[in-house]
């Protein structure tokens, strides 16, 4: 590899990963600060009112967005030379956002439930919401422009305030329903106005910094065959990845279509908030992380597709960064199984405000400590995936995900007809996830075979040690063993929040941050300080 290859690898590198840290702070700080914010906004909002705005709404909103701009968002990220035709491609989401805000929005209006259709504003709510998503992708050209050129900077503004103005849009309104004689009156529209305050800022940032010229697309100079405005291999790229996405789409908010058809409003809120506390770690480190490796695989393995074409050095950082993530996503895996399963009850009381404590709020955040691990490690294949696969590969992949369909559905009923409630969702989807990891790990080996790569993705090397695993053992036992002797369970379902003081419970708390202590040195002497990550040297 020449020098200049290797600096420019260089810089990719260091911007990649400088692109993580950043979409992390950005995550860490709007997530603390919206956490503040919304645990004045669950005790404003009632179950119902949230179950429907986060639950059904959200659900309505993410389709829109989601079919509109995921596709074509993964297709530019492999994008190597930058032209007029190629990024005319981020229009697309435009002209696809607007029959389909249309279409989901009265679809959604006709069919939705009487017990929807009562609550005031609804119909209001819905066309705020659908102009909402509008006005977002038309930030879209601007937001893959800035993702082509590594502008961090620039995203890390816009969601940051985005995220923080939503909230606060959201609160005030909520806060001035709560003082009116007719209270709740203006519920469903204080979600509605967030989002829309969301979608503004971000495209006010966006055009703030690039300017309007952005705002249209622009015919290519360079006589080719096919369309002057785009490029017709990446539009075809393009398409296969949006149709790929309307499975991927299902699957991903399987459960919100699930639980508004079994469960009532008031639990659906439940269900909301209990999934808003328990994806806080998914959105501070797994979305930023995904996204990261998304461009950097992208980059570092431009031309997957042609065998042998890949130089030895890229599929070696490759194999080394994927089984690097795989190793630490395996210790926060058994770190979070054995603490947060034994503490999670001394927090809800805590967490949740009391009116959300009688819903399956409390059934699903303890089902959701065992879905985290397998979230973050389905997240970070599936980017591999994304990045590297061919064409072929996707449709192959779309004709599994159809089948992974399936057993999520069928998980989900069986598991609500067994008396598993709400939490039946998120059990469903830890066994839906674990197939999709069977799935790209068959790919990612295959991957690398193909390229003569073997030693470069041993799985292996991902599992935790014998040492680490079995600290994490003892600190079972030792929690279990204190839990029952000083009777933690009672004194909390007695106490209530109050029980943090409890000198037992404090006690209790002290003893398992030091055991999780231990467990993490033990980690980072045995395999952490061994990983090879990209930027930073090996130590040994």
């Amino acid at each position: 590899m020449s020098a200049s290859a290797t600096s420019s690898n260089d810089v990719l590198i260091k911007s990649s990963f400088s692109s993580a840290s950043s979409l992390m702070a950005l995550q860490l700080f709007s997530r603390v600060f919206t956490f503040i914010l919304n645990q004045a906004l669950f005790r404003l909002a009632s179950p119902r009112a949230f179950g429907a705005a986060a639950i059904q709404f959200e659900l309505m909103l993410s389709t829109i967005l989601f079919m509109s701009r995921e596709g074509i968002r993964n297709a530019l990220l492999r994008v190597k030379d930058r032209t007029p035709r190629t990024m005319n491609l981020a229009f697309l989401p435009i002209a696809l956002g607007l029959p389909l805000a249309l279409g989901a929005s009265l679809l959604y209006v006709r069919y939705a439930s009487a017990e929807m259709k009562e609550q005031p504003g609804f119909e209001s709510a819905i066309a705020i919401y659908a102009v909402a998503a509008l006005v977002e992708l038309l930030s879209e050209p601007m937001h893959n422009v800035a993702m082509a050129e590594l502008k961090t900077n620039v995203r890390v503004r816009a969601e940051g305030l985005g995220v923080t103005c939503k909230s606060i849009v959201t609160f005030l309104v909520l806060l001035l329903d709560s003082r009116r004689r007719n209270h709740g009156s203006l519920a469903l529209l204080a979600f509605a106005a967030g989002q829309l305050a969301y979608g503004t800022v971000i495209l006010l940032t966006y055009l703030n910094y690039f300017g309007t010229k952005y705002l249209r697309p622009k015919a290519s100079s360079m006589k080719e065959k096919g369309s002057k405005y785009f490029d017709m291999d990446i539009l075809r790229l393009s398409l296969t990845m949006t149709s790929q996405s309307v499975v991927k789409h299902f699957l991903t908010e399987g459960d919100k279509l699930i639980l508004s058809w079994f469960s009532p409003l008031q639990d659906q809120g439940g269900y909301a908030i209990a999934v808003n506390y328990g994806s806080l770690i998914a959105r501070i480190v797994f979305q930023p992380v995904e996204e990261t490796l998304r461009v950097f695989f992208s980059k570092t393995l431009p031309s997957a597709g042609s065998k042998g074409s890949l130089s030895s050095e890229a599929l070696k950082q490759a194999g080394d960064t994927l089984i690097s993530l795989l190793s630490i996503q395996s210790m926060f895996s058994l770190i979070l199984i054995v603490f947060g399963t034994a503490y999670l009850p001394i927090l809800l009381p805590i967490l949740l405000p009391q009116q959300y404590l009688t819903t399956s709020a409390p059934q699903v955040l303890a089902a959701w400590v065992w879905y985290i691990p397998v979230l973050a490690l389905n997240g970070g294949l599936e980017a591999f995936l994304s990045s590297v696969a061919t064409t072929q590969d996707l449709n192959q992949q779309s004709r599994w995900m159809i089948g992974f369909s399936v057993v999520y559905i069928s998980a989900a009923v069986t598991l609500y007809g067994l008396g598993f409630g709400d939490a039946s969702l998120v059990y469903a989807n830890i066994i839906n996830l674990s197939v999709r990891i069977m799935y790209c790990l068959q790919f990612s080996r295959g991957f690398f075979n193909r390229h003569g790569a073997q030693q470069a993705f041993r799985t292996s090397n991902a599992l935790p040690s014998a040492y680490f695993a079995t600290s994490c053992g003892l600190s079972a036992v030792i929690i279990w063993f204190n839990a029952n002797r000083s009777r933690i369970q009672q004194v909390v379902e007695s106490k209530g929040r109050t029980a943090l003081f409890n000198p037992a419970v404090l006690f209790h708390v002290a003893l398992g941050g030091s055991l999780g202590m231990i467990c993490l040195l033990i980690w980072w002497i045995k395999a952490g300080r061994s990983l090879s990550l990209p930027g930073h040297a090996k130590v040994e």
